[in-house]
């Protein structure tokens, strides 16, 4: 429950500085520090719940299928794959196994 409280409260956050930034700032710049907080605000949030969805509540349900899953992507992207195409061979190989071990 506690992850769909974050991802409310992030999509919430999000909506309120796109629709009551620009009005506040007035056309200024936000500081090169705050912009970089914000941009690596997101890939932070994802990385950790893939971390949370392979791993398991307290890293104890290490899910395998979802890991192999999320090797397949790393190694289309590495092989410079488009996204879609990574996130459909992660989606293809985890199915794949879990099809096969039951």
């Amino acid at each position: 429950m506690m992850l769909w409280t974050a991802i409310g409260a992030v999509a919430v956050l999000s909506f309120v500085l796109k629709g009551v930034g620009p009005a506040l700032l007035g056309g200024r710049e936000l500081p090169v520090r705050t912009r970089s907080v914000l941009a690596l605000l997101a890939p932070s949030l994802l990385a950790g719940f893939v971390v949370v969805e392979v791993a398991g509540a307290r890293w104890a349900a290490v899910d395998g299928t979802a890991l192999a899953g999320l090797a397949a992507a790393v190694a289309l992207r590495l092989a410079r794959a488009p996204l879609p195409v990574a996130l459909l061979g992660a989606v293809a190989v985890a199915a794949l196994l879990r099809f096969t071990l039951g």
